[in-house]
């Protein structure tokens, strides 16, 4: 399938979001995660339900290019970055034309300074480029989360990062940033957000801190695409259940990251930024999100904090008293 040129301006001259900084941040970008490869503790792998990909990220990765996307979303649990920097390079696109982000893993953050540091350098080897727009400590890992955010500020006074933030974290992991120091507040927050885990206390505390919120899983995985009230709306405006749900993150001044392994599917999750929800729309949509989704939200932040480090099963520093919603 080839992109209208109209489908691939749209992309390219789409809005932007400025940082603390004032660097513009697009605000699409193409997801990376399981595309062309699945890490091994992936909730999918563990659980059994997976397939091996069909397609090499390289692929993936330059048709998305190819669509018009310029922010890739990258990190070190994806496992794919080589594949990544490949596909740039037979891309053709000028490294000043892209936004590329990037996040370390609990296990190099449990390491502490000397890994982070050589994690970076490795990232910065596969995907073939001397800096970052955007690097992020993946989860708030218990006791080394701090210290590792510490080493990107460093990091960035080298020159290596051009901004830096966190992701998954609550606001309480935020508050102990602060209370221990830290030099530069971060600039993004990376976290689930869609209508049906619409945390509204945490996203306006973020939001009132200056800190913009990356939204990932914004289409759910692909397991709402039935809903009916997307579907209504969705007729309504003569697009699909997933673009409605794009407009919806696009309206909240989220930056939304799709992901997709479908070139169609590419070009179609990107085209939101041609229509508007009304505002009853927008508060119908906002009304998705159920008490169970909190829970659930909670109990898997218990578990990722630990994740794939020494602590892994276990609660060992974990915060159990967050804001969930």
């Amino acid at each position: 399938m080839s992109t209208s040129p109209l489908q691939k301006q749209s992309l390219l001259s789409c809005p932007t979001i400025p940082l603390r900084d004032g660097t513009s941040h697009p605000a699409i970008g193409f997801g990376t995660y399981k595309v062309g490869f699945i890490p091994a503790s992936a909730s999918s792998v563990v659980s059994g339900a997976t397939n091996e990909p069909q397609r090499t990220a390289e692929e993936c990765v330059r048709e998305a290019l190819d669509v018009g996307y310029r922010f890739l979303e990258c990190a070190q649990f994806y496992g794919n970055e080589s594949e990544v920097g490949k596909a740039i390079k037979a891309s053709g696109v000028k490294r000043e034309d892209l936004f590329l982000c990037s996040k370390v893993w609990t296990t190099t953050i449990e390491k502490g300074d000397e890994a982070i540091c050589a994690q970076l350098d490795k990232t910065l080897a596969d995907i073939d480029t001397d800096y970052l727009d955007l690097y992020l400590i993946h989860w708030p890992v218990p006791g080394k989360h701090v210290e590792a955010y510490k080493t990107l500020e460093k990091l960035q006074r080298e020159g290596k990062i051009r901004n830096i933030g966190v992701s998954n974290y609550a606001v309480e992991d935020y508050k102990e940033l602060l209370k221990e120091g830290i030099a530069m507040k971060p600039s993004v927050n990376q976290i689930e957000i869609n209508p049906f885990l619409y945390r509204k206390n945490t996203i306006n505390y973020f939001q009132e801190e200056g800190v913009v919120l990356q939204s990932y899983r914004s289409l759910r995985d692909g397991k709402a695409m039935d809903n009916p009230t997307l579907a209504k709306i969705g007729a309504a405006h003569s697009k699909s259940p997933a673009q409605v749900l794009g407009r919806w993150c696009v309206q909240h001044g989220f930056v939304y990251m799709p992901k997709s392994v479908k070139k169609e599917r590419m070009a179609e999750n990107a085209e939101v930024f041609d229509f508007e929800l009304s505002k009853d729309e927008m508060k119908e949509l906002d009304g998705l999100t159920t008490p169970e989704a909190f829970t659930t939200f909670q109990a898997l932040y218990r578990k990722c904090v630990n994740r794939d480090t020494t602590k892994d099963g276990t609660m060992e520093g974990v915060k159990m008293d967050i804001t969930i919603d």
